[in-house]
């Protein structure tokens, strides 16, 4: 447990909080024990709370909605698995023999779960600073990325949205240029619909690129 003390940066005075944080149900329903259900519901509620709150005092541009969106992206089981990850929380899971022998500690599902009960146990045993700092020492920089894409989605979405009202097409972005040095690449992007070429699109990135020539399409199809 010491271990995982120092890679969370957090010493716990209950210690057993700890240890029924990384405790699966499979575990629990074997040893007679507490499992993790209960903290992860608590966790959930702690980590929405305080990802809105860094939101909404470190992003006063966003409009609710963009805050919303950049909520979802990081409060979600693949950015809490990259988590229990970087903290080999899988090395200290409690889990049945069966879960075991199926590979469980490997399980993105369950390994987000031991993080947003870890977060419940650290409030519980340290009040809402330290599981604050948890959070946002491990989301600081999914949130930062996450802001500058908040609106990435929107013009593939709904040019897709659009060509799709009659029924299925084909939809198909590729990049038809790279310019410049590696440091300041410039990259040409087209959009196809069943083949034919809607628009085109420049930007910074190929991502960029292919929001661009979305956008450019939708402009041409109103």
């Amino acid at each position: 447990m010491q271990e995982v003390e120092e890679s969370v940066g957090y010493i716990f005075q209950d210690k057993n909080l700890l240890k029924q944080a990384l405790t699966h149900t499979s575990y629990a329903y074997e040893n007679k024990v507490e499992s993790n259900e209960k903290l992860e519901f608590l966790g959930d509620s702690i980590l929405e709370f305080i990802s809105s709150k860094y939101l909404y005092k470190n992003y006063p541009k966003l409009r609710e909605g963009e805050m919303t969106k950049v909520r979802a992206t990081v409060v979600c089981e693949k950015s809490l698995y990259k988590i229990a990850q970087m903290h080999n929380f899988s090395d200290f899971l409690y889990l049945g023999r069966s879960e075991k022998k199926t590979g469980g500690e490997k399980r993105p599902a369950i390994l987000a779960d031991s993080v947003e009960a870890v977060i419940a146990a650290i409030y519980l045993d340290g009040g809402i600073e330290e599981a604050e700092k948890f959070i946002i020492d491990n989301l600081k920089n999914e949130i930062e990325i996450a802001t500058k894409h908040v609106g990435d989605r929107d013009y593939k979405t709904v040019l897709q949205e659009k060509l799709q009202e009659h029924g299925e097409v084909k939809i198909e972005y590729e990049i038809t240029k790279e310019e410049g040095p590696d440091h300041n690449k410039q990259f040409e992007a087209q959009v196809r619909c069943n083949g034919k070429v809607l628009a085109k699109g420049k930007g910074k990135s190929k991502k960029e690129a292919h929001m661009s020539a979305a956008k450019k399409a939708l402009e041409n199809l109103k």
